[in-house]
């Protein structure tokens, strides 16, 4: 092509920044609402103070002396009785016990009267505060929501070109084959890859297949291009639109290999293996707390969140916030669970490592092994989490293994990363499966015993275009 790409102005991309500073404004809305509690108010106190003078020292006859001349002792008196129930709970102390004893002739009911209205008071802070906690979660969510959008839509504002001559060219080609064209639309990413949507329709009877498509688009802009894996594979006499995808540089192949606590044939890993949007693909791996069916519960919710999100095309690490804010948000007790995740650039060979709360990722080049760790939080114990990632990159025949932490946890403290490293690196493998394998058995072998924690070993080898090619049983 002789002419340059031009950039396309959408009359939209105003309009969404909009939305987008909208929800960021609703969102600081809400962080400026109540926040929570840490003491009770001077209302609260004076509540149960009333309570206990209505419900108790109504009907002793040494009221109008105590809650009258003498009313700053007993005061004073429940005060020190707060406070004692704050510091000790229920079972106050000997010497306040004594010093209520001798000021109060129904003490038993004044102290039974006091708890009630200081555990009252206390509920409706956990409440407040809970609420607060939700409402905080939601205003994260709604800000990280925000971001996306925003950042979204100048990528695909950013994205967008026009180039008349190769949408000439494209339609002139397409027409020969018995296709119209209705629309053409042309993206680069970041790296210069290009992506072009044909919308087309068969002229005659006879149907087009996809393929066909994307040969000739390969063929007008000198780039091969590749179809993703869900499209249709005929045109017919309705309109459709046919995504032609520049293909990848490299490839990958994983293996697997993974045991319960115990053997026991549930565990509580969970992994998945995702296509993404600009050549992209992402390796995921979720430890849920605990063992067996709980803790599967818990990492599947993980991942199948992870998948839903990643593949709307989230960013990853937005994905891994808006999970940990879901996580977090009505929930009483705390579940919480690793996310560990390595995302490949399938153009570049480049991939990103993204941890909250996982154990080390090793790389394995031809000749060195390194250990990638993490001191994050899993996700699901706070609002916001601080997510590690780093970038690496790959070349051809090049292996990332990810474990979760009851591999690592069988080995000696203190050894670990460095036994691990050695299994790794003593490893001549080239099949992903068979390095799995051969790392879990190494592990198992060095511990003689059943695993004391659910284990999985995750190897995925990364090679460029036609260099190698396995298959996977």
């Amino acid at each position: 092509m002789n002419e340059g790409p031009v950039l396309h102005g959408s009359p939209y991309v105003e309009q969404i920044e909009k939305y987008a500073h909208s929800l960021k404004q609703l969102s600081r809305t809400f962080l400026g609402l109540e926040e929570k509690k840490k003491a009770f108010s001077n209302e609260e106190i004076e509540e149960m103070f009333t309570r206990v003078r209505e419900k108790v020292c109504g009907k002793c006859e040494k009221c109008g002396w105590c809650w009258g001349e003498n009313f700053v002792h007993t005061y004073q008196m429940g005060y020190e009785l707060l406070s004692a129930v704050d510091q000790y709970g229920n079972e106050l102390n000997t010497e306040v016990k004594r010093k209520l004893m001798q000021r109060c002739i129904m003490a038993p009911r004044f102290l039974r009267e006091m708890l009630a209205g200081f555990h009252d008071a206390r509920q409706n802070i956990i409440w407040v505060n809970r609420i607060a906690r939700s409402r905080e979660s939601c205003a994260i969510q709604m800000d990280t929501f925000a971001d996306m959008i925003e950042n979204t839509t100048r990528e695909l504002e950013n994205s967008i070109f026009t180039d008349e001559r190769l949408e000439k060219r494209i339609t002139a080609v397409l027409k020969k084959k018995g296709l119209r064209v209705l629309y053409t639309y042309f993206f680069m990413n970041g790296e210069g890859k290009y992506e072009i949507h044909v919308t087309v329709r068969s002229i005659r009877k006879q149907k087009v297949t996809v393929k066909e498509v994307v040969s000739a688009v390969s063929e007008c802009v000198g780039r091969k291009f590749i179809l993703p894996g869900d499209s249709a594979r005929m045109i017919g006499s309705e309109y459709m639109t046919v995504v032609c995808v520049e293909g990848p540089s490299f490839y990958i192949m994983h293996g697997t290999a993974r045991i319960g606590k115990d053997c026991d044939r549930i565990s509580g890993d969970n992994f998945a293996l995702m296509e993404m949007p600009g050549g992209k693909y992402a390796v995921a791996l979720s430890d849920g707390m605990g063992s067996g069916e709980t803790a599967c519960r818990e990492s599947t919710l993980v991942i199948e969140l992870l998948e839903e999100l990643l593949s709307a095309g989230f960013p990853e690490k937005t994905a891994i916030q808006m999970i940990n804010t879901t996580l977090v948000i009505g929930r009483e007790e705390i579940h919480y669970s690793t996310v560990d995740m390595t995302v490949f650039d399938l153009y570049s060979g480049e991939c990103e490592v993204i941890k909250a709360g996982a154990s080390s990722t090793f790389i394995k080049k031809k000749d060195s092994v390194e250990h990638l760790s993490s001191t994050s939080l899993p996700i699901g114990v706070m609002n916001h989490i601080e997510i590690d990632s780093v970038k690496r990159q790959l070349e051809d025949g090049d292996f990332v293994i990810m474990v979760t932490d009851g591999v690592l946890d069988a080995l000696p403290v203190g050894e670990q990363d460095i036994l691990l490293e050695t299994i790794i690196q003593g490893s001549e493998i080239a099949n992903p499966k068979e390095m799995a394998h051969h790392v879990l058995e190494q592990v198992l072998a060095w511990t003689g015993k059943e695993p004391a924690d659910d284990m999985t070993v995750m190897a995925v080898g990364i090679w460029r275009d036609g260099s190698l090619q396995l298959e996977m049983n």
